[in-house]
């Protein structure tokens, strides 16, 4: 059983899948923190109904869904390796998106870790990772982010992603920061332009 937020059947607004339609599954608990989380609901597991993996497995299978995206909150707080194996017995490609604050658990296809400042990354699921996305709040969050290169794989994909309150102010130094240093990519989170979750 996990505590679910929500469910829900959408198009992959950020990072390498970009526009890739894909069924969400949100795990509610998080105590990362961070001040400017768009998703500060999902923080209090408790207040979030508990659902069983044959539960989410029956509601991915009612979509044409052919990658699912476990995220949070922070969804390593729990084992994800029910809900994986489960997942991926069934033939789906299945994506994590974590804080990697908590030790990894359970098999990934993908795995994208956006490290945040209030709780460190481990290092150990920094090195599993396919993709790191960094978000952008402060001209500081740059040379924060670079910390992270000698930590990740080779082929891991690199992306910078404004932090869409600010992102009016912030999006002018990030396209110049990109221009210098072409090892990034740009992220912006196009759900929120389109007005899907």
């Amino acid at each position: 059983m996990y505590p679910v937020m929500e469910t829900f059947y959408s198009i992959q607004g950020e990072g390498a899948y970009q526009g890739h339609a894909a069924f969400f599954i949100r795990l509610a608990g998080c105590d990362v923190g961070c001040v400017w989380c768009d998703v500060k609901e999902s923080w209090d597991a408790g207040a979030h109904q508990m659902m069983s993996v044959d539960t989410l497995l029956n509601e991915v299978k009612q979509t044409a869904a052919k990658i699912v995206i476990i995220t949070g909150g922070e969804p390593l707080m729990y084992d994800c390796a029910p809900l994986t194996e489960a997942l991926q017995a069934n033939n789906y490609r299945v994506h994590l998106e974590t804080s990697a604050a908590y030790p990894l658990s359970g098999s990934f296809d993908w795995i994208c870790v956006s490290p945040k400042k209030f709780k460190a990354p481990l290092k150990e699921v920094l090195a599993r990772a396919n993709e790191l996305k960094v978000v952008v709040y402060h001209k500081s969050d740059l040379a924060w982010a670079e910390d992270f290169l000698p930590q990740i794989s080779d082929d891991c994909e690199r992306f910078l992603q404004p932090e869409w309150s600010r992102e009016k102010e912030i999006l002018p130094l990030m396209t110049d920061y990109i221009q210098h240093h072409p090892t990034w990519k740009l992220s912006l989170q196009i759900h929120k332009y389109m007005g899907v979750r």
